[in-house]
């Protein structure tokens, strides 16, 4: 099995806090890193997918009140959102008995529905982890060129040919469309549904034009926010908002809207190979996606994120104002080597960046300019992992 980042993480919530929810969409992974840290400990693993493990909780009170020594795992808790008041009540009489930690392990497949939930009877007795599928530093460096094609789904990733890779992530965007939403929003219709994804696959990274949207599916630009609203909660888009600076200058003001998994992308395009990727408009976009969701998985806790452009056409792909108040300009380049836009020295000096860095898809850092560094997607996250604020 490969080691996930995030195992420490949870493990350090469980010492911490009675309930830890570990949130991510679904086949990245949830399940079976909740049976390997269980693995060793006295546990109770539900699937609350399955009629006979919801039976059990018929009486959730008298189920769970013979389990107080053990981590209680509840898979796709969704399943069962009335739970949350029984847990809260087992959390406090637990607590008074001494037990105060590592009593629940909660996987959701869906933030809003668990936030919810939970927020509202859970406050001070649970803790968030987000897991995202897998990142470069969870693989081998020579595998990084696989990672993007394929995507981060474990079994996307590990499958044993491209064809195969390609037909289970169709495969999971299949069952997404005709199972997992209708679970969330019966009304949504699937064919509306996936002709958005083709689009927003096409327009990867782009700005967001819900009226321009709308008119090619045939619906309104307030029923497109809120489709968007549900695959953003859904874990499966992210909404790349701009970054507000006091500049003076005319900023875009549309946020920029991502499929976050890279082998998502390919497998809505129709791109199985690498040299297909490589030929296609969306190669750019695609990895532009991929190294902002890679990085993201390592900033420090508190950490503002937006992308900053201006009508004079001065631009930042990823901006990160960290904790301590540093701000980090990143432009993103597919290429081995490259050089910076000219307006990405104009956004520099706009939002007065303490660091300006250049991704690109090859191992050497070197200096492009005064002040900006190139360097690859794995030494940047080593850097920001390693970085003060996430101690």
């Amino acid at each position: 099995m490969i080691t996930r980042e995030v195992r420490q993480h949870i493990e350090n919530a469980l010492h911490r806090q009675p309930a830890v929810a570990i949130i991510g969409a679904r086949q990245v992974g949830k399940t079976t890193l909740a049976l390997a840290i269980a693995d060793g400990r006295e546990s109770v693993y539900l699937d609350l997918e399955s009629y006979e493990d919801r039976n059990k909780l018929h009486d959730p009170i008298l189920f769970l009140s013979q389990y107080e020594n053990h981590l209680i795992i509840l898979d796709e808790i969704h399943r069962m959102p009335a739970l949350f008041p029984t847990l809260r009540g087992v959390i406090d009489r637990g607590r008074r008995k001494g037990n105060k930690t590592g009593r629940f392990l909660i996987l959701g497949s869906a933030s809003f529905d668990l936030l919810k939930q939970s927020g509202e009877s859970l406050a001070g007795r649970i803790s968030y982890i987000d897991m995202t599928p897998l990142t470069a530093l969870e693989v081998d460096p020579a595998m990084l060129q696989t990672l993007w094609l394929r995507g981060g789904f474990p079994d996307a990733f590990l499958s044993d040919s491209e064809l195969n890779s390609f037909l289970l992530r169709k495969d999971f965007i299949r069952t997404y469309l005709e199972r997992e939403i209708p679970q969330f929003a019966p009304r949504f219709p699937a064919q509306t549904l996936e002709r958005l994804w083709m689009m927003l696959a096409h327009a990867q990274g782009g700005l967001l034009n819900a009226s321009k949207l709308a008119t090619n599916l045939g619906i309104s630009p307030k029923t497109v926010g809120i489709y968007i609203d549900l695959l953003v909660d859904l874990l499966l888009f992210r909404r790349l908002k701009p970054f507000h600076s006091n500049t003076g200058k005319r900023l875009v003001k549309s946020p920029k809207l991502y499929i976050r998994d890279s082998g998502i992308v390919h497998a809505l395009l129709g791109i199985r190979d690498y040299q297909s990727l490589m030929g296609h408009p969306v190669v750019g976009a695609s990895w532009e996606g991929f190294v902002i969701e890679n990085l993201l998985s390592v900033i420090p806790a508190g950490t503002h994120t937006g992308f900053y452009r201006t009508s004079a056409g001065a631009e930042i792909d990823l901006v990160l104002h960290l904790p301590n108040n540093e701000i980090w300009a990143i432009e993103i380049k597919s290429g081995l080597t490259a050089k910076p836009r000219r307006g990405f020295y104009q956004a520099i000096e706009d939002i007065r960046a303490t660091h300006a860095f250049l991704i690109h898809a090859g191992n050497d850092r070197y200096p492009v300019a005064e002040n900006i560094q190139a360097i690859s997607l794995v030494e940047i996250m080593n850097e920001l992992k390693a970085h003060p604020a996430n101690a």
